[in-house]
């Protein structure tokens, strides 16, 4: 197993990709804001909160096609990011 699949990926550093990934594909960020209904200012003062970090998380987790490209793009399983999906929402 690589040792990437071998540790522990927190939700702050999960969202931290997911927030990245949105940075960089404008498209997909003004999709996400529109889905959770934040405007830009409300996007700044959320980040780094839990709530935020646990949006990301499921909003990935319910969109293969970009869980699929962060994960290729950062070098990560899709299985090691639904583990920590299930880990945030343990009764599915």
């Amino acid at each position: 197993m690589p040792r990437s699949e071998t540790v522990e990926t927190s939700v702050a550093a999960l969202a931290d990709s997911c927030l990245g990934y949105l940075a960089e594909n404008p498209e997909e960020l003004l999709a996400f804001m529109q889905f959770a209904g934040l405007d830009p200012d409300s996007l700044r003062r959320s980040v780094g909160s839990s709530a935020l970090q646990r949006g990301l998380v499921d909003y990935f987790a319910s969109n293969e096609p970009i869980l699929l490209a962060l994960c290729a793009n950062s070098g990560m399983s899709p299985e090691q990011f639904m583990r920590v999906w299930h880990r945030l929402n343990p009764s599915g």
